[in-house]
């Protein structure tokens, strides 16, 4: 739903959250530059209630969050105060409809149209013709250039227009001065019979202007990340299983989890479900990246998206539409696009600069030319070049263009960037700190046996690790298939405690469990206590990762240091770091170490962490740059900065590369946009440049700036395998 909606209809687009906290898109077609973003931002965040306002200027829109206490009409009514047409929307819907695209070309072609017909009767003049002619000319083009002017001038007029009535200026506003100044001088001219009338000017201005916000509007909507392109994935609805075997078809937004749908060969799935009937196969390469198949039988947990391929199967829906895969990365994609980084603060700050400093430069240059003899005419024109020559268009999209193409990057290589600043810290790493169990391999252990105490201890065991998500338990609980005891709590990155008849029992580490354990072997090891005194322990084999060596020796290559940071024992970490060339290896740390490591690690410089675990997720936020294989558990993908979600390693080499090319691309779209404006000032003030040379200039400069961060998607990392 896009369509404007009155009070009554404003709750419908406002989203609950679990935690009573609310939110709010609108839509705000009028927002362009910098200067829109700050002055929407600070008055929505005036309002008490309001927890968060972000304007994502790729979009055109804003999220907010606000308390439940707080009436949404008062956030549409602030947002229209502050001189922007807005109206709420639907973000899970997906339109391929661009009003302000269609906007804009109809406004180009109406500039065209006006550009050719002056320019044909200019020429006309130029060839001489004098008196009465030359000044029927000039009204002929006033015909055509006043109304075209209006019309296709809109999107500048009323952007200005919006930003004066709240007592700010923008970058329209300077360029609306200037297609005013030069359309009413023209006017002016033709009625004091003059000897220069400037329509063919002021039409070929206003062309070439919306030549660049058109091309400026395109390019940003192919730069913008796939996060629109994963909504479409999600199918309208699906076929639900009544429980009389009969069908009917739900729509995507009345899927509940628990109910059981039918899906055909050819069908997506529209929420994250859990098969439950007869097994098919699934193409999961939205997840994981890889073209092969998946064979998905009774209890595997498929994503939404996932494509059925060769039979109907069955599943039961787990999580509703707004939680599901597809929500939660595109959500997080979103979110990405919005953070504000280091260097989109320094160009919004020289943006918040630009309208105070380029008037008063105007107005200088303009009592500069007068004072220096020109006249009115010549310093009025010479005024208006220096107007147009210095909007900081290519400024404003010198940050956000470079990270929505880098964001989009990254997800067609399977990784999720959730925070945008996080990739300019990223470029700064020069070590990175693995966990092992689960991320330096498969995470799936199996069980060797039971290799302490006397008796069968395994189904002892097994009850109690039913209780925990850790790899190790897992497979333990797998191996014995005892039911969870209801008495039991997990304790992070140590084990699980329970009572089993009055007695206190322990799975877990060495330390956990009181035992002496010298580290030897190169399996990991679980203990179990019952009342203080070891009675068992267990060992586990745990295979390195395909690409666990490659992504190690490309990061040595890149100039990064490595190590493991690893809660197992000293065998089974030993046995890792030396396949991998890993030469500083951790062992039996609990989070605290980890934590403590990390810090000791960021006294050399800035480090990335990459775990899966429970126990990491304290590690990966004390990081400068977090990653977690999609495998993770929630709570580490919570924590994490990037999400590998085709769970390959080699995403965290690629990830570095790419934000190490990206951080250069912003350096030089700073350096270029800030260049361009020292450069290209001075000649306007000194009649250098017309009106027109101003126009094609500062359109070029915007161009360029996106060209140029489109490049990050043609450049390929050299020296590292290419993620597919």
């Amino acid at each position: 739903m896009t369509a404007e909606a009155d009070d009554g209809d404003l709750l419908e687009y406002v989203a609950s959250g679990s935690d009573g906290a609310r939110r709010l898109h609108l839509a705000v077609p009028d927002a362009y530059c910098a200067t829109c973003i700050q002055t929407i931002e600070e008055a929505l965040a005036g309002l008490p209630g309001v927890c968060n306002a972000r304007v994502n200027l790729q979009r055109r829109r804003v999220q907010i969050d606000f308390e439940a206490d707080c009436d949404p009409a008062t956030l549409t009514d602030t947002v229209t105060r502050s001189g922007y047409r807005n109206h709420p929307i639907d973000p899970a819907d997906v339109d391929d409809k661009d009003p302000a695209l269609r906007e804009l070309v109809s406004a180009l072609v109406v500039s065209g149209f006006a550009s050719a017909h002056t320019m044909f009767f200019s020429e006309a003049i130029w060839s001489g013709v004098e008196g009465d002619t030359r000044t029927l000319f000039y009204w002929i083009s006033a015909l055509v250039a006043i109304p075209a002017v209006a019309y296709a001038g809109r999107p500048f007029f009323r952007s200005a227009l919006a930003a004066l009535r709240v007592g700010r200026a923008n970058m329209d506003v300077p360029i609306a001065i200037a297609l005013i100044a030069t359309t009413g001088i023209s006017v002016l001219e033709t009625r004091l019979a003059g000897q220069h009338a400037y329509f063919d000017a002021a039409t070929m201005l206003l062309f070439f202007l919306l030549i660049g916000r058109t091309l400026d509007h395109v390019m940003r909507g192919q730069a913008r990340n796939a996060a629109s392109n994963l909504a479409r994935l999600a199918p309208r609805g699906a076929q639900r299983a009544l429980a009389d075997g009969s069908l009917v078809f739900i729509r995507l937004e009345d899927i509940a989890p628990g109910m059981t749908l039918l899906l055909k060969p050819g069908d997506r799935l529209p929420v994250d479900c859990e098969v439950s009937g007869a097994a098919g196969a699934v193409d999961m390469a939205l997840v994981n990246g890889e073209a092969m198949p998946v064979e998905a039988s009774a209890g595997t947990q498929l994503p939404a998206g996932a494509l059925v391929l060769d039979r109907p199967i069955e599943v039961v829906a787990t999580r509703p539409a707004g939680d599901s895969f597809i929500a939660r990365t595109a959500a997080l994609m979103e979110a990405a696009e919005q953070v504000r980084t280091r260097y989109r603060g320094i160009a919004d700050r020289a943006s918040d600069l630009y309208a105070p400093l380029v008037h008063i430069a105007a107005l200088a240059t303009f009592i500069g030319w007068w004072v220096a003899g020109a006249g009115w005419h010549t310093a009025l024109l010479n005024a208006v070049a220096v107007l147009i020559v210095t909007c900081p268009c290519a400024l404003a999209l010198a940050v956000p263009i470079v990270h929505v193409v880098a964001a989009g990057r990254l997800f067609a290589r399977g990784i999720l960037m959730k925070d945008g600043a996080a990739l300019e810290r990223l470029a700064t790493v020069r070590h990175v700190a693995f966990d092992k169990t689960g991320t330096l391999t498969t995470g799936r252990p199996r069980l060797v046996g039971q290799v302490f105490g006397t008796g069968d201890w395994l189904p002892a065991a097994s009850a109690i690790a039913a209780a925990s998500n850790h790899p190790l338990a897992m497979a333990l609980a797998a191996a014995g298939r005892e039911p969870m005891l209801a008495d039991c709590r997990e304790i992070a990155g140590a084990g699980v405690e329970a009572r089993i008849d009055g007695q206190v029992w322990r799975l877990g580490n060495a330390r956990f469990c009181g035992a002496q354990d010298d580290g030897g072997g190169e399996g990991s090891r679980v203990w179990l206590a019952r009342e203080g005194e070891v009675v068992a322990a267990f060992d586990f084999g745990d295979d390195i990762r395909g690409d666990a060596a490659a992504t190690v020796a490309q990061l040595h290559g890149q100039g990064v240091s490595t190590s493991i940071l690893s809660g197992d024992r000293a065998g089974s970490v030993g046995r890792v770091a030396r396949e991998l060339g890993i030469a500083d290896a951790a062992h039996s740390l609990a989070p605290q170490d980890k934590v403590a490591a990390v810090e000791a690690l960021r006294q050399k410089g800035p480090v990335a962490m990459v775990g899966d675990g429970i126990n990491d997720a304290v590690a990966l936020g004390a990081a400068d740059v977090s990653f977690a294989p999609a495998a993770a558990a929630d709570v580490g993908r919570a924590a994490a900065d990037f999400v590998l979600i085709n769970d390959r390693l080699l995403g965290v080499p690629f990830a570095l590369w790419l934000a190490r090319k990206a951080d250069a691309l912003v350096r030089q779209n700073l350096t270029l946009s800030m260049a361009y404006n020292i450069v290209v000032l001075p000649l306007a003030a000194a009649g250098m440049v017309t009106p027109l040379i101003a126009a094609v200039a500062m359109s070029s400069s915007s161009i360029i700036v996106v060209v140029n961060a489109l490049r990050l998607r043609l450049q390929g990392p050299p020296g590292l395998e290419v993620l597919k």
